[in-house]
């Protein structure tokens, strides 16, 4: 059996085409669906009586009900419904991923971002709207947290809380504080933990800064002109869809009193351990393919893990969507397939944005055009270059940020103190080399 990798027409070859090579449709799902349970599989806990397929059937209403809702209520761009409808659902399961992307609604005034946070936090497990928490807000409440008009965070006095949320996106952060507690012996101060993990959904018009906005799925909405969708009155909180929905989603959160049984979902740990050893396989040179991976017993994974490597979706990008990957796994082959062109869209999207904000890209970008990679360049010279380079004549580009940034970027191949100030050789062969990760 020949592997991707010795596909010479491969490279060549449209995501479409590639889709259409693996043949990822729900003939294939349902027939992996079929086979014999695997070990590694998550708990859902779910009414008694319910067999699999009735199990099964009610994932699929949910899914359903919520893109009802979403396209009645929201004039969004057509791919992006399926994104925000498996984030929702993801909610309900993301303490069994270890990180969980926060989606991001970037839009003008007017552009129905309140309404369209307020319908997810609706839908999405212990969804809550706030417009300005508090750090205390965020590590000492649980469930999916709505933040709106998130420019207040950006100003003066919000440095806990933004940085709380840069890492919040992951499990096992957690914050300690210390609080009074009563003993025999009296008061003493004890820590408490708290943890900080939790879906959370944000809305802004200004934008973010780099550091959250690497860790968020961002979406942008565009003002409506559609009267049967803005003049709708919200009364989407008491629709027979929306309580439905919601009833069926939070059966498959274990309680007491549920009966506990195994559907034919991956479980997510085991899977991304599976993952791992798919990709470190995918790397391995074989002279006998018969121990390639495709030929083990992990069939369960193979077209989710193909249509994955097929996207170039990788690194942090890969990390916040897989959970949306694998929870399209479970709709079948056509969901699986539009969640990962519409995903790789929209990293695609956000890589070019990071690439010409980014100022250390940037700086890269620009060492890597000189054509001098043997002379003494004075820092000063440097910045005027730069700023001429990328038409900005900001303050904060100075002698000191560019000599912080090129040492920080390791740039800097030789370094001699003059009377005039300091002067360095670049080392441009290493921003050549730096700068095609992010062209790519």
């Amino acid at each position: 059996m020949k592997t991707l990798e010795n596909n010479k027409n491969f490279q060549d070859k449209s995501i479409g085409e590639m889709y259409s090579d693996i043949k990822l449709k729900r003939d294939v799902v349902d027939k992996v669906s079929s086979d014999k349970k695997s070990k590694e599989t998550f708990d859902i806990a779910y009414n008694m009586g319910d067999s699999e397929e009735e199990s099964t059937n009610k994932l699929n209403d949910a899914y359903k009900n919520i893109m009802e809702l979403l396209k009645e209520y929201c004039d969004l761009d057509e791919n992006y419904y399926n994104i925000i409808a498996l984030w929702i659902i993801g909610t309900y399961f993301h303490q069994k991923f270890p990180s969980y992307a926060y989606l991001y609604f970037n839009a003008m005034r007017g552009s129905g971002k309140s309404r369209t946070m307020n319908l997810v936090t609706t839908l999405s497990h212990g969804g809550q709207m706030l417009n300005s928490p508090t750090e205390a807000v965020l590590f000492r409440t649980g469930g999916t947290l709505g933040i709106d008009e998130f420019e207040g965070m950006e100003r003066k006095g919000g440095e806990a809380l933004r940085e709380l949320l840069n890492s919040g996106y992951k499990k096992g952060t957690s914050v300690h504080r210390m609080r009074k507690k009563r003993t025999a012996d009296g008061e003493k101060m004890v820590v408490e933990k708290f943890d900080v993990y939790r879906p959370i959904v944000m809305a802004n018009i200004a934008g973010i800064e780099n550091v959250l906005h690497d860790r968020c799925i961002p979406i942008i909405l565009e003002k409506s002109e559609k009267g049967e969708i803005i003049n709708l009155v919200e009364i989407f909180h008491s629709d027979s869809r929306t309580l439905l929905t919601k009833e069926i989603l939070n059966s498959f959160v274990k309680k007491s009193g549920f009966s506990v049984v195994s559907v034919n979902v991956v479980s997510p740990e085991n899977m991304y351990k599976e993952w791992n050893n798919y990709v470190k396989s995918s790397n391995v040179n074989y002279t006998n393919n018969t121990n390639h991976i495709y030929n083990t017993n992990n069939t369960n994974y193979t077209h989710l893990f193909k249509s994955i490597k097929f996207s170039g979706i990788g690194g942090r990008d890969l990390e916040l969507c897989l959970p949306l990957l694998i929870m399209a796994n479970l709709f079948g082959g056509e969901i699986l397939k539009e969640t990962t062109l519409t995903l790789k869209k929209i990293m695609d999207e956000k890589r070019e944005d990071s690439f010409t904000e980014n100022k250390d890209i940037m700086l890269i970008d620009y060492v890597s055009q000189l054509l001098d990679e043997s002379s003494f360049k004075r820092i000063n010279k440097i910045v005027q270059e730069f700023k001429e380079f990328t038409q900005m004549n900001e303050d904060w580009v100075n002698n000191k940020w560019m000599g912080r940034a090129l040492k920080r970027l390791s740039l800097i191949k030789e370094k001699r103190r003059q009377s005039n100030g300091f002067e360095v050789i670049l080392n441009v062969p290493k921003a050549q080399q730096k700068i095609k990760v992010f062209k790519e």
